[in-house]
């Protein structure tokens, strides 16, 4: 009866070590970015009036907090998206963010749907690019491209195609990131001038 005990404590010693050899080894660690805090020294343009700021638009596969990039010098057809890093919400939600909070510091301020509240004036962005893209191993860009309208009274008062390009200081997940939101904030600089411009006509 001895014997069987130690057999059975030294049977269960050595599943318990083989339990721990056995499990499975700690994931990657995911790197999760957003755009951090707005830019300082900026001064946004006045709007005379409350303006509606519809939520950011984007493509299907912009839908996700995936960050992804084109290696244009081997097929600038196919996007893909790095393992490791990850934007906390969809770059969508993101620009959108970004772009109502410069708005809200205006006078005329922001509405956003579903407030109880109404604008004679209303803007939509698309979102169409908003990627990294490689024209050579070591060397890379960051890439957004949007379409904004100005809408009044269910019509089309303006619409622009903005294009903007930075070049990233390092190859990488980070460096994309670091230029993606710098040509973000350039993009919604311009947005908002342009904005402002239209709703003086």
């Amino acid at each position: 009866m001895l014997r069987s005990s130690r057999r059975i404590a030294a049977l269960t010693l050595v599943l318990a070590g083989g339990g721990c050899s056995l499990a499975p080894a700690p994931g990657p660690v995911i790197a999760n970015y957003d755009f951090g805090l707005p830019p300082e020294g900026r001064t946004t343009p006045a709007l005379r009036q409350a303006l509606l700021v519809h939520d950011v638009s984007a493509p299907g596969w912009l839908g996700s907090p995936l960050i992804y990039y084109r290696l244009t010098y081997q097929d600038a057809t196919r996007p893909q998206a790095y393992a490791d890093s990850r934007w906390v919400s969809s770059p969508a939600e993101l620009f959108t963010n970004r772009l109502r909070a410069r708005l809200a510091a205006s006078p005329g301020g922001i509405i956003r749907p579903g407030d109880d509240a109404r604008a004679k004036y209303a803007l939509r962005v698309d979102l169409e690019e908003f990627i990294q893209v490689f024209d050579a191993p070591g060397k890379s860009r960051a890439l957004v491209r949007l379409r904004a309208s100005v809408m009044g009274n269910r019509s089309l008062i303006a619409q622009r195609d903005f294009s903007v390009e930075r070049p990233a200081n390092t190859p990488d997940a980070e460096g994309g990131v670091r230029a993606l939101i710098g040509a973000s904030d350039e993009a919604v600089d311009q947005l908002i001038g342009w904005t402002v411009g239209a709703l003086k006509d």
